[in-house]
């Protein structure tokens, strides 16, 4: 909760949605990490999970991370910032590796998982809800997404978005 000095500054942020549109390591941390951080001062947060985004409500998570097209991934490796090379995920296990190495970096650094910002937004009352079109597309079953979540098209999403103080499209 935010003190009665800092309160004023948030009079015009009072609700705020997410589009999460990709479910990587890497991808899935800006929109837990932001919508935790708003939910915890006192923002209404909706999440709006669509495409690849969709699999992060799954209950059994095993998310990964490609260097594939971001040549700004760079590792702490031997005392330096090492770049993968664009070519790299071509090679077999490169992908895993570079997991790996992140998930060992994330729980060095003491960075909440996933799953734990997850939970974070459930306890925070953030309104999840998973894409009906992509459910349906890829086949999901609501079975085997987390509770609590609502299932909605579009129009759910916008229903709120139109009346949030803040929309973000991560």
């Amino acid at each position: 909760m935010l003190d009665n000095d800092s309160q004023g500054n948030l009079e015009n942020a009072k609700s705020m949605s997410i589009i999460v549109t990709k479910g990587t390591l890497d991808w899935a941390y800006p929109p837990f990490i932001l919508a935790t951080t708003a939910a915890a001062m006192d923002i209404n947060v909706t999440m709006f999970f669509t495409f690849y985004g969709l699999p992060l409500l799954n209950k059994n998570l095993d998310l990964k991370i490609s260097t594939l097209g971001n040549p700004a991934m760079k590792m702490p490796m031997m005392g330096m910032h090492m770049a993968m090379p664009n070519i790299a995920p071509m090679i077999p296990g490169v992908d895993r590796l570079t997991t790996t190495m992140m998930k060992n970096l994330i729980k060095k650094k003491g960075v909440a998982s996933i799953p734990e910002l997850r939970d974070a937004a459930v306890d925070l009352d953030v309104r999840m809800i998973g894409c009906q079109m992509t459910m349906d597309l890829f086949e999901f079953d609501h079975k085997d997404m987390i509770e609590g979540i609502e299932i909605g098209g579009a129009a759910t999403y916008m229903e709120t978005a139109v009346k949030s103080d803040i929309n973000l499209y991560i």
